[in-house]
């Protein structure tokens, strides 16, 4: 596909990106938030739960206009929606704005998340490993960028609404981007995304993918919401939790990268499932009840395995789909139920806290969405196709 289509595949947010990252936290908020309450609990659940909400419209949109302009489409309009959500409103209006900009911005992160499975089966064919851990690699390298770098900017400029609004820029440059592409793909974007032949929906393969996909998901949402709260309950100073959590997510670049890259090189991918799985959750558990000495290599291992294993369930998509058609079917449906479902680990652990004032019972949540992975994943990971 050439230079373009990759840095195509290297732009476009996720789940875990600088943009999820705000849409549930102005930066301003950051120095007062507190993990207690319904009210914390939402605004860390919502923007989630939009992915899941919106992810089905893609393969719909595909079928009508083509996989790469609903891309470009998807990066236009959370453009949008960042400047929507960057939007001054006096006297106290700004919630308005906010919300608007978050419920766009989740719809467009939702649609990219969908047609990217698709068009690396359909234009990487011969690269699916390397081209999905590099999309997976910056998922992992944007969330470290957000984290780190919005709330000294915010700092420096003393203006919330511009700290949010800035994150615009790269996304519109990406857009820009893709022009080149869409005109190379002008007569061949659209993917065949007939609704006709056998459905994901009687397929095993596809649900044991969204099931491996509902597990991680509720473990990485969790954790980009909840871990460095968990590490100040733990006595760890803001500075030091913050860091923490950045040289875990810098981490999970290592195991996005190398997963896909792993996974397309073996015929069954189950032992590999397992083993991120393994991380994933034992990583997320010693951050909770380990040896506080030890906290540095608990959530090393933990980063780890979240990137590994976030890329290799997205890997499973191509891998187990025959066609770019059914890629795209799967996809939506896959991330539709994953993240909706998954989002509840964000609400559920927020609630733990709530009610008990402690993490620590937030622990038997992550054993089981680690066991359910680790199930899920041995079985997805098998040498079976989806046909369709």
């Amino acid at each position: 596909m050439g230079l373009p289509g990759g840095l195509r595949g290297l732009r476009v947010p996720q789940p875990e990106d600088p943009v999820l990252e705000l849409l549930g936290h102005p930066p301003g908020d950051r120095r007062r938030h507190r993990p207690a309450g319904l009210g914390a609990t939402l605004l860390t659940t919502v923007p989630a739960t939009l992915l899941g909400v919106f992810a089905p419209l893609a393969p719909v949109l595909a079928r009508r206009f083509g996989t790469w302009q609903v891309l470009a489409g998807a990066l236009v309009l959370l453009t949008l929606g960042l400047v929507l959500r960057s939007v001054p409103v006096p006297d106290g209006g700004a919630m308005l704005p906010l919300l608007a900009g978050t419920v766009v911005s989740g719809a467009a992160i939702a649609l990219a998340n969908v047609v990217l499975p698709s068009i690396v089966k359909q234009d990487f064919a011969e690269h699916q490993g390397l081209m999905s851990g590099l999309y997976t690699t910056a998922i992992c390298g944007s969330a470290a960028f957000g984290a780190g770098l919005t709330f000294p900017f915010y700092e420096a400029v003393g203006d919330w609404n511009l700290a949010l609004g800035i994150w615009a820029v790269p996304v519109a440059v990406a857009a820009a981007l893709l022009i080149p592409v869409l005109l190379r793909h002008r007569s061949s974007a659209r993917v065949s995304t007939s609704t006709t032949g056998r459905s994901p929906l009687t397929s095993p393969v596809a649900w044991h993918i969204t099931a491996m996909m509902v597990c991680q998901a509720m473990t990485s949402f969790t954790c980009f919401a909840w871990l460095a709260p968990i590490l100040r309950e733990r006595g760890i100073d803001g500075g030091a939790a913050g860091g923490i959590v950045a040289f875990s997510i810098i981490l999970q670049m290592s195991g996005s990268l190398l997963g896909p890259v792993w996974a397309t090189r073996l015929r069954s991918q189950s032992w590999l499932n397992v083993a991120a799985a393994v991380l994933t959750g034992g990583g997320f558990i010693l951050a909770i009840h380990g040896p506080l000495s030890g906290i540095w290599w608990w959530t090393g291992i933990l980063g780890v395995g979240q990137g590994a294993l976030t890329a290799l369930a997205l890997t499973m998509i191509t891998l187990r789909s025959t066609t770019p058609h059914m890629a795209i079917r799967v996809s939506g449906m896959m991330q539709g139920l994953g993240y909706g479902l998954g989002s509840a680990g964000t609400f559920i652990t927020g609630q733990i806290f709530a009610t008990t004032g402690s993490f620590g019972p937030a622990a038997w949540l992550f054993a089981a969405s680690g066991l359910g992975a680790a199930a899920f994943g041995w079985l997805a990971g098998r040498d079976r196709t989806i046909e369709g």
